[in-house]
């Protein structure tokens, strides 16, 4: 094997070359690929901090949505029984209603019968002395026999 120049010389140039390279080359390529190699590993821990914080977020907004509902049905709850104790308050306050005017009208028409018993009293009366006239053939004075007559309107 023939060693000549050239190869020894090739040698030197590719030996210089790669010092070249791993002095001034090298190191930039090295640090982009680190800086690269970083941003990705930042970039997959962005991603794990987001999917956590989306499953986080849709469990409190699962506990939200489950306090409203439960909160909603409690206010329909509430305005349920609300509204079922107006319909009692209805109720008592027409039957109260109902009641009172049973007893106005009772009590209007046991006036009227105690008015009409007296009416009668006194159309009796009036018939009475007015017969007792006739049957007598005289007068009969009211204020004279004042008392019978009481008698007589009370016994009838």
């Amino acid at each position: 094997m023939n060693i000549n120049a050239t190869l020894i010389g090739q040698a030197i140039w590719f030996a210089l070359f790669v010092f070249f390279c791993m002095k001034f080359v090298w190191p930039p390529i090295s640090r982009a690929l680190d800086e690269r190699k970083q941003k990705i590993a930042e970039g997959l821990s962005a991603a794990d901090r987001a999917e956590r914080d989306l499953e986080l977020a849709q469990e409190k907004a699962t506990a939200n949505l489950k306090e409203s509902k439960e909160k909603a049905a409690e206010i329909i709850d509430q305005a349920n029984r609300r509204a079922n104790q107006i319909v009692e308050e209805a109720k008592d306050a027409a039957r109260a209603e109902g009641e009172r005017l049973i007893a106005k009208a009772h009590s209007e028409i046991d006036q009227e019968v105690n008015q009409a018993r007296e009416q009668l009293r006194k159309d009796v009366a009036v018939l009475a002395l007015s017969g007792a006239e006739k049957v007598l053939g005289g007068e009969v004075n009211q204020d004279k026999h004042t008392q019978l007559l009481e008698q007589l309107a009370a016994e009838l």
